[in-house]
């Protein structure tokens, strides 16, 4: 891992890019630390950090405050890393096909999620080995956010990962929903009822699916953007609750 800036936000967060065999990621931890913290792995869509570092910050921001560090990468594909041909094609695939209005069949989708965990999962893993290098972080680990897939798929395969937040999506393959049955870890599962690219009945699907015996769903009224600040705050409270 090489930090390539750092900066203090006015908010006593220390906000430090770094590179991770060329994979680009940003770390936000305390200013100031007396001990090592907890750290929450900030998940994103596949849209880049550039378009998604308002949002990730300002989730940094809220996990600090808490006494975590924050950490997130770039995904495979995404943002200033090597376009992804295949997944490229697919993500045109996709487009086509909700534009035609008819159902996304499941090879769309098999092939614009799979090849996005299989790789980006190995990736996660290897900056949290960096990350629980540093001095100032400790365990245990929390993942929030991002492609639903890739969610499960760490919290199935990461043992240090203890808890995990997850944001309902329906674009998940019929092979997640078995990765989903073997998660045990607790999980906190955010729903937007009305979410305009969210099939609601399989995202309750696989809710009923995963095999946590804690699992809590938090369904809110709106669309994809819609996330109620009390939602974020639930969630927050849900990670103090089970890694501090």
């Amino acid at each position: 891992m090489h930090f390539t800036s750092e900066r203090r936000l006015d908010d006593d967060v220390l906000e430090r890019e770094f590179t991770l065999d060329e994979i680009p990621g940003i770390l936000w931890t305390p200013a100031s630390v007396s001990a090592p913290v907890p750290l929450i792995l900030l998940g994103h869509p596949p849209l880049g950090l550039g378009k998604m570092y308002p949002r990730l910050a300002g989730r940094a921001r809220h996990v600090v405050a808490d006494g975590f560090a924050a950490a997130t990468i770039e995904l495979p594909g995404s943002g200033d890393r090597p376009r992804w041909a295949a997944i490229e094609q697919a993500r045109a695939d996709l487009r086509r096909a909700m534009q035609a209005g008819g159902p996304v069949d499941d090879e769309i989708v098999d092939a614009l999620v799979l090849p996005l965990v299989e790789k980006a999962v190995p990736e996660w893993r290897a900056a949290l080995d960096a990350l629980l290098s540093l001095p100032e972080i400790g365990g245990p680990v929390g993942y929030s956010g991002g492609v639903i897939s890739i969610g499960i798929r760490l919290a199935l395969v990461e043992p240090r990962v203890s808890a995990a937040v997850l944001f309902a999506g329906s674009l998940v393959p019929a092979a997640m929903f078995e990765e989903a049955r073997r998660v045990t870890v607790p999980l906190h599962v955010l729903l937007q009822w009305d979410d305009e690219g969210n099939d609601r009945q399989a995202a309750l699907d696989l809710f009923d699916a995963f095999g946590s015996e804690e699992k809590t769903l938090h369904a809110n009224m709106g669309g994809h953007a819609g996330v109620p600040q009390f939602a974020g705050e639930a969630a927050d409270r849900f990670f103090v609750r089970h890694l501090k």
